[in-house]
């Protein structure tokens, strides 16, 4: 006679189903091979980078020989002196330009960009969201589309070829990423603080710079930092709009533009070493700084999600 089949009662309602829980060794072999992983991704992510930052700078101390037998090699000789014949064929010209417009050119951004990012955050108004999305559609708007009118605009106001011109065409090029930015980050600012400074007796101007402005200052270093980056890598603005309009008009050219003009005088006698060193002088700017307010910008970017 067969053994009748026990059916297990269902579990209360409201109860929990008891689960398996998985076993200890289990979950500690998923974590190893989670950690190798990523540590191993991290590495190769870390090679890509500094291999050719690498490279880059050993081939700024060798010769065009030793270029063109190994790449990779070491450098014979170790000697400053490909780096002063750099400077002298014209990119100290080129980066003393670059460090003048963004002198301005950073600032202004951030000023102009944080006044009107903790308006739009703090002040709400009709059209105010209608005015922020046109910031963030500004800032997915490929700059391509835009040279041919902007040459215009620029040729009409009669400042090509000028710091000036140049310094506001970067200011609006990099305002919407700046607006984005920090309209967030206000945001998350207490608004305690705020009505505090008010009820003080504080104005509007002196709310913003005094009380909240210093305490979005961890924002203001990391979007400074992109601004920064963005505007001493860019090239195509600086190609349509910093060229010579006559032949008395002198050149005005960025270090962007610069190493292209380097690149293109040296024809088929090429000087390599002299070519990787004003690259080199280009970049180290930039490292340093990046380096230097890396703890900043990574602080920056987290506090808007740990409020």
């Amino acid at each position: 006679m067969s053994t009748p089949i026990k059916e297990t009662a269902p579990a209360p309602a409201g109860r929990p189903v008891a689960r398996t829980p998985l076993p200890a060794g289990g979950r500690r072999g998923e974590g190893v091979v989670l950690n190798a992983f990523s540590h191993g991704f991290l590495a190769l992510w870390a090679l890509l980078i500094v291999l050719p930052l690498l490279w880059l700078v050993l081939s700024s101390f060798k010769t065009d020989a030793q270029i063109g037998g190994s790449a990779f090699g070491w450098p014979r000789h170790w000697s400053l002196d490909v780096f002063a014949r750099a400077w002298g064929k014209g990119i100290g010209d080129y980066f003393l330009n670059t460090v003048i417009v963004l002198v301005f050119s950073v600032p202004l951004t951030m000023l102009l960009g944080s006044m009107a990012a903790y308006v739009l955050a703090r002040y709400p108004f009709p059209g105010s969201r209608l005015l922020y999305y046109f910031f963030v559609a500004g800032a997915m708007f490929p700059v391509f589309l835009a040279l041919v009118p902007l040459f215009f605009m620029v040729k009409r106001l009669d400042m090509l070829n000028t710091y000036q011109g140049l310094v506001l065409v970067y200011i609006a090029y990099s305002m919407p990423f700046t607006v984005f930015f920090m309209h967030a980050f206000f945001r998350t600012l207490p608004t305690a603080v705020f009505e505090a400074a008010v009820l003080d007796g504080a104005s509007h101007t002196r709310t913003f710079f005094q009380v909240m402005l210093p305490m979005a200052k961890p924002g203001l270093i990391s979007v400074g930092i992109f601004n920064t980056l963005g505007q001493w890598n860019q090239f195509i603005l600086p190609t349509v709009l910093m060229q010579p309009q006559s032949g008395s008009d002198p050149e005005r050219y960025v270090l962007t533009q610069g190493l292209i003009q380097l690149n293109q005088q040296q024809g088929y006698a090429a000087d390599l070493p002299v070519l990787f060193a004003g690259v080199t002088i280009a970049m180290i700017p930039m490292l340093v700084v990046y380096l230097s307010f890396q703890r900043q910008v990574q602080a920056g970017l987290t506090s808007a999600t740990l409020k």
